[in-house]
């Protein structure tokens, strides 16, 4: 396999061509729910289609390609934080240069900080890593002769990304459509609903994650609007002539998805702990190797990192973009030269060391659940909190925050500080999933390395101007380009929201930290539980960082994802049932349909995602030309019925998805 080709000129820009398509998707749908997907499986899908046209094409090639393009499918995961310097009106619009450094820079020291975890973690690992597994098992199918999986695999994408390109469509565009329900009741002075949401994407997200993730999400929401809203809205002397619905969303913006953020922050702190032992290992193998007299060439090919004289050289080349970039941010501020060269040093000091450690974090996160459902905002709720209290006391010893400018700055700086860690930590969760993918298909590690940081590149070009694009069409919760703006369509960006009220809050010593500590406290729980249920050998668990996002994210979010999580329950049920019927391996079986309903769960995810971002490009246009914000909306007023088609079209899709993933075992006999 040595002769093979790898890492070749139409493979990088096939991977370019793919990341700013599957970057775009991302960001829309970041911002619009909160979730971003794993672009891998279906790079390599699209990347096999391609490539089978030219001669040569080869297995690795492909891989290339696909760990290339996964980048997108992390870095974008920026979009958690930098829409708040927005929120708290310090930027106007997205800079591209000092947005494309900082996702570069940090992007780049992410593959970096998770190269010396390879051997540890993805060699010697039993971590699954369903994405990277399911990855390789689809490159190795493409690379049959007759190529009929590789057909058959884009058919399915196609299959999805159709169904949602028009749901998605008649959904955000002609808005005939709902794209959730919910029916709302009180007991007492108790606040209760019965919530539905109906994005396809969420669907498809619920179905990557499992059962097991999806009933601990179902947990936490039930623990947010079961017991939390109810609870409070009891406690509390509201205004009963306003919808139930406001009332409550204020209760949970308020107070409950603090609890939801210490939970997940007490997670992903007992994640890093966890993680200290094989991070040391991973660090001895490095410093062993750069120690080491033996030559690259007496080295297994697919045992061959960067070099370690490669990754300081870059390591340093990074190093000296992060402090230009956040001189260039800090110089605005007024502040003396020494005040700032110290503030400069800090932030750039704290993302390194910071990022280090998170690297290994996701990375293993990335490993157990997939990059998919990996909390990266879990980290980065760690991340803003940290250097927040860090910049609040520097600045009460320096005088910076005397002034209601220079506790923005601060909330600004801590904010910009929190992007370059995030952007380290999300593709530190990438990375070592492609390694896994690339482990499989006997790739060379170095030049997967080098993949993805091209793709850090290409993905961090395409960020500002996606950000800007979608903040000009939809405006992001607390900043509107415009005043008359429509209020249903704003796109939530609900972590940048949360980290910027949680920055504000620790700088202006308004941060109420009850609900925090509450939902740290209900972390350690969760985390105990999950212990005694392993320690018990039992099937089920209980992962607190799933149990943190159902209780942070509203219930219509997290209800199609349960739902999503349900229907992988049930298709793997149908599958063995099926395969035992027709005297089939059920093992075998279930593995053809759960490849076949992942693709199908891939091609709804970029569907939706694509019309988004189109639906966005009209909507600037529209606007630029002095039309309404809704271009294509159908005008006439429809009660009820977009609610109802909405559930109906739901459900048929759900019934769809079972049969369409079951026909994979049909299609073997």
């Amino acid at each position: 396999m040595s002769n093979l080709r790898e890492l070749t000129l139409r493979g990088t820009i096939l991977g370019a061509f793919i990341t700013i398509i599957f970057t775009a998707s991302n960001v829309y749908l970041g911002l619009k729910v909160g979730l971003t997907f794993s672009s891998a499986i279906p790079a390599a899908v699209i990347s096999m289609a391609i490539l089978r046209l030219f001669s040569g094409a080869t297995i690795l090639e492909n891989n290339m390609v696909q760990t290339q393009a996964s980048a997108a499918g992390t870095l974008s995961s920026i979009i958690f934080v930098l829409p708040g310097l927005l929120m708290i009106g310090y930027w106007q619009s997205f800079p591209f240069w000092l947005t494309l450094s900082v996702c570069v820079a940090g992007g780049m020291l992410g593959v970096l900080f998770s190269i010396p975890l390879r051997h540890v973690m993805v060699v010697k690992s039993n971590l699954p890593y369903p994405e990277g597994v399911a990855a390789a098992e689809i490159l190795k199918a493409g690379s049959k002769t007759n190529n009929n999986d590789s057909n058959e695999g884009l058919k399915d994408i196609l299959f999805g990304g159709v169904i949602a390109s028009l749901v998605s469509l008649f959904t955000n565009g002609f808005r005939v459509l709902s794209d959730s329900t919910a029916y709302w009741f009180t007991g007492g002075k108790s606040i209760f609903q019965l919530p539905m949401g109906f994005s396809l994407a969420l669907l498809s997200a619920g179905y990557l994650i499992g059962i097991i993730s999806g009933i601990a999400v179902l947990i936490g929401t039930i623990i947010a609007w079961g017991f939390g809203i109810p609870i409070l809205s009891t406690l509390s002397d509201y205004d009963t002539s306003l919808p139930l619905s406001k009332i409550a969303m204020s209760f949970w913006a308020k107070d409950i998805r603090f609890i939801g953020a210490g939970t997940i922050a007490i997670a992903a702190i007992w994640t890093l702990l966890t993680l200290i032992k094989p991070m040391i290992e991973g660090l001895k193998i490095s410093f062993k190797t750069l120690r080491s007299d033996v030559s690259a060439s007496d080295i297994e090919r697919t045992e061959q990192d960067l070099s370690p004289k490669s990754i300081f050289l870059i390591m340093a080349g990074m190093l000296i973009i992060l402090l230009a970039t956040f001189y260039t941010f800090i110089s605005d501020s007024g502040l003396s030269a020494g005040i700032a060269w110290t503030l400069v040093f800090c932030a750039v000091l704290f993302a390194f060391i910071m990022g280090f450690l998170v690297a290994a974090a996701c990375g293993y996160m990335a490993g157990l659940v997939g990059s998919s459902a990996s909390p990266i905002s879990g980290i980065a709720i760690v991340a803003v909190i940290v250097i927040s209290l860090i910049l609040l006391g520097l600045g009460e010893t320096n005088g910076m925050l005397s002034s209601i400018e220079g506790s923005n700055f601060a909330t600004a700086l801590a904010l910009f500080t929190t992007s370059a860690v995030l952007a380290i930590a999300c593709i530190s969760n990438d990375n070592l999933q492609d390694l896994k993918t690339g482990y499989l298909v006997q790739a060379t590690p170095w030049k997967q390395q080098v993949a993805l940081l091209i793709g850090c590149v290409v993905g961090a070009i395409v960020i500002a101007p996606i950000l800007e694009i979608l903040y000009n069409a939809y405006g992001f919760t607390g900043a509107l380009p415009r005043p008359d703006m429509d209020q249903s369509q704003v796109l939530a960006a609900p972590q940048a929201t949360l980290m910027t009220t949680i920055a504000k809050g620790i700088f202006s010593h308004q941060l109420d930290w009850t609900m925090i500590l509450i939902g740290l406290a209900l972390g350690a729980v969760i985390i105990i539980i999950d212990l005694l249920l392993a320690r018990n050998h039992s099937k089920f668990r209980l992962p607190a960082l799933a149990v943190g996002l159902g209780i942070y994210l509203p219930p219509s979010i997290t209800m199609p994802i349960f739902i999503g999580s349900l229907l992988s329950w049930i298709i793997k049920h149908y599958a063995y049932a099926k395969a035992k019927k027709q005297n089939l391996n059920p093992e075998v079986e279930y593995r053809k349909v759960d490849r076949k309903a992942a693709l199908i769960a891939s091609g709804l995810i970029v569907g939706e995602s694509l019309v988004g971002v189109i639906l966005a490009v009209v909507i600037v246009i529209s606007i630029t030309s002095g039309g309404g914000d809704a271009p294509l909306a159908i005008s006439a007023d429809l009660g009820m019925l977009p609610q109802y088609l909405g559930l109906v079209v739901f459900v048929t899709i759900c019934l769809l998805f079972i049969r369409k993933a079951l026909t994979a075992i049909k299609n073997e006999l």
